[in-house]
């Protein structure tokens, strides 16, 4: 097993997660302050993923005896249309995948199965990834700004009824 090259793709694949980790934490604070409640909660959940996908990466490399890089591979976009973000995120889960699996293959001829299957496991739930944020394209395309006007709705009537029962006896 040639260890410094599974540590180079460890390596290269938490520069990749800490980049969708801080661009879904930049959406989820964007769509929180919107009032999407829905939609920001499924960046922070995804983003948590993320992180555990890069702890994942980063014991690996601690067990091969390599040092963790934590460089992210991109800075954030500024994107504010939620549209635009779900086009990004899937995009990205995409990418994901196919790097994850390419990945594994480069695991498997460097005979370092226990990396191999780490990718594979995290493949897994990239694909659960660009699903979710596939089927909220999809409502957003099939419903349009009323799905999104619906969370922040949502949002006004918990807010107006925590408030209401404030001073009241």
């Amino acid at each position: 097993m040639n260890r410094e090259k599974s540590v180079e793709l460890l390596n290269k694949a938490i520069s990749e997660e800490l980049t969708a980790i801080h661009q879904y934490m930049y959406f989820h604070f964007v769509l929180d302050d919107l009032g999407y409640d829905l939609l920001a909660s499924i960046f922070k959940k995804t983003a948590i993923d993320e992180m555990l996908h890069t702890e994942k990466f980063a014991e690996r490399i601690l067990f091969l005896g390599g040092e963790i890089e934590m460089k992210p591979a991109k800075d954030i976009e500024h994107i504010r249309d939620p549209e635009k973000m779900l086009e990004w995120a899937m995009k990205a889960e995409e990418e994901a995948v196919d790097m994850y699996n390419e990945f594994a293959v480069e695991a498997t001829n460097n005979r370092d199965a226990g990396t191999k299957q780490i990718f594979e496991s995290v493949i897994m739930d990239e694909e659960r990834h660009y699903d979710t944020f596939s089927i909220e394209f999809d409502n957003l395309k099939k419903f349009g700004t009323e799905y999104l006007s619906q969370q922040a709705m949502e949002r006004s009537k918990r807010v107006g009824s925590q408030r209401g029962g404030q001073g009241e006896e």
